[in-house]
């Protein structure tokens, strides 16, 4: 059997036999039996390396932290992930600088510390989610959706449906709006300030913001 350890983007954990290729953690989320028992503990919700400096994932050994694994940085994003400060120490200078910039009503300083993005993002996953009227108004990298069960990657002014072993190029779909914008909106304002998502390759090209 699988283990529940594979993030939506809605936050949720789910059991999927598709492989991630980043790794994360939000606290110990696991019992003794590897049974998931809570979403989080902590503010700390980072996204990281498959491998790191030769380092072994713990695989919910009791009472460390949930090893968990996301499709893509966009995905972890949008569940309220941030990049590493250890072991993506580059990607998350340019998050936070990025950031900054697009959050100016959060912060004066110029790479925030971990601990503020994290009380921001904390704040944005527990409020009232946001709407939109149209995804022309979103930057490349956001997921919406209209349903709370299905979710798509608005990509070149398209919409990809994200699914556990990629995205998938609807033929047709008219989606309905208002649709929730599930990245935080911290987070969508650093994308749209030129934060450059990575997204996996089933997608066909790369988000770049705008």
């Amino acid at each position: 059997m699988h283990k529940q350890n594979r993030v939506t983007h809605f936050s949720t954990l789910i059991s999927t036999p598709a492989r991630g290729t980043l790794y994360g953690n939000r606290g110990c989320l696991h019992d003794e039996r590897g049974q998931i028992r809570r979403q989080f503990l902590g503010l700390r919700w980072i996204i990281c390396l498959l491998e790191f400096r030769g380092r072994t994932h713990p695989n919910m050994k009791p009472g460390r932290y949930t090893g968990l694994f996301f499709l893509d940085e966009a995905t972890a994003l949008a569940a309220g992930h941030r990049p590493c400060a250890e072991c993506q120490r580059a990607r998350f200078n340019l998050f936070r600088e990025t950031w900054a910039i697009a959050n100016p009503d959060f912060t004066a300083s110029y790479r925030p510390l971990a601990p503020v993005i994290d009380a921001v993002l904390h704040s944005e996953r527990i409020n009232s989610p946001q709407y939109c009227n149209s995804i022309e108004e979103l930057p490349d990298g956001t997921f919406v959706s209209d349903n709370e069960l299905d979710a798509y990657l608005v990509l070149g002014k398209q919409m990809l449906l994200w699914t556990p072993d990629g995205y998938k190029h609807p033929k047709q779909r008219q989606i309905n709006f208002p649709a929730r914008i599930l990245t935080p909106a911290s987070v969508v304002r650093t994308l749209e300030a030129g934060y450059p998502t990575t997204i996996h390759p089933s997608a066909g090209i790369t988000a770049r913001g705008r």
